[in-house]
């Protein structure tokens, strides 16, 4: 357990995101920041008023402001405008790109030792976008995007193989959007290859509908988008540094010449400790994978170039 962790954002995301970091008591404060008044004071006293029913003893308080949030050891940065039918991440870019840069000259302020996770999208590039404003090293700047691709990728294989969640190994790095790359080659259940268990058009298949889980799920709700999924991934992060577990997880990192890459976020294998992003990890790829990577580089790259800071 850490002192404080805040949250930037309170809708769906947000608000699910400081309930979850709640009861798994990961810090003994959470604050939960939003611009819309009264929408952060009361889901957090919502969610305090849990607490007894719950079990968890993370004090949630809301706020409008900065002030409530300073020290925070992690900093969650939800905020920005949620997706719509027939919305690209890339059509949020500049509008979000702004919220995130001030939301990140603020923390910067408050919490200047923070570690950052930011789930806004488009996911690599508001990573961007932070890590300039608050001038945090790459350490303290890490994406929530892989741990939910590989989640969906996860979760569709245990449906059509009929195990168990728990069972499948998988790893998705790249850009978080159509780009992003499953790692079939890494992919097994309980140390099987699926690729025995499983013909290459089924899991084709599963691979396609990964990359369009997020605007399947869109395409459903018509006015919103995901966030069971994305707040368990961000929380799994948290959860990781906050307890120096060392997980090896797919996140967003500052590429330094990992993988051939350099001066951008994309989503790779990271080991996540008390200190932040510890270790970036190359794995060998596939001749595939390798130029599917690349060309995910090259579909973040594009963005990055436009973004106005």
């Amino acid at each position: 357990m850490v002192k404080k962790i805040t949250v930037v954002g309170a809708g769906n995301v947000g608000a699910t995101t400081a309930q979850r970091v709640a009861e798994k008591e990961l810090a003994r404060t959470v604050v939960l920041v939003d611009v819309v008044e009264g929408i952060p004071q009361g889901k957090g006293l919502d969610q305090w008023q849990s607490a007894p029913i719950e079990g968890y003893d993370s004090r949630i308080i809301g706020t409008n402001g900065y002030d409530e949030t300073a020290g925070s050891e992690i900093v969650i940065i939800t905020a920005g405008i949620a997706r719509k039918p027939g919305m690209s991440r890339d059509d949020l870019l500049n509008t979000n790109a702004g919220i995130v840069k001030s939301v990140s000259e603020q923390i910067a302020k408050t919490s200047p030792d923070a570690i950052v996770i930011v789930v806004s999208n488009p996911l690599d590039v508001m990573c961007y976008v932070a890590k300039e404003a608050t001038h945090f090293p790459r350490e303290r700047v890490i994406g929530m995007a892989g741990v939910l691709d590989t989640a969906r990728y996860r979760a569709f294989l245990a449906e059509a193989l009929d195990v168990s969640v728990r069972d499948i190994q998988a790893m998705v790095l790249g850009g978080h959007g159509d780009t992003m790359v499953p790692l079939i080659s890494y992919t097994s259940v309980s140390g099987i290859p699926v690729t025995q268990l499983m013909d290459a058009a089924t899991l084709n298949a599963i691979v396609d509908r990964t990359r369009n889980g997020g605007a399947e799920i869109v395409k459903y709700l018509k006015t919103g988008s995901a966030y069971y999924a994305p707040s368990a991934g961000a929380v799994q992060m948290a959860e990781a540094i906050v307890n120096d577990q060392k997980r090896i997880l797919p996140c967003a990192a500052w590429l330094q010449g990992e993988y051939g890459l350099r001066d951008l976020f994309l989503g790779v294998p990271c080991k996540l400790g008390r200190k932040g992003l510890e270790q970036v990890i190359e794995v060998q790829l596939t001749a595939d994978e390798r130029t599917a990577l690349e060309k995910s580089a090259q579909a973040v790259r594009e963005p990055m170039s436009a973004v106005k800071l």
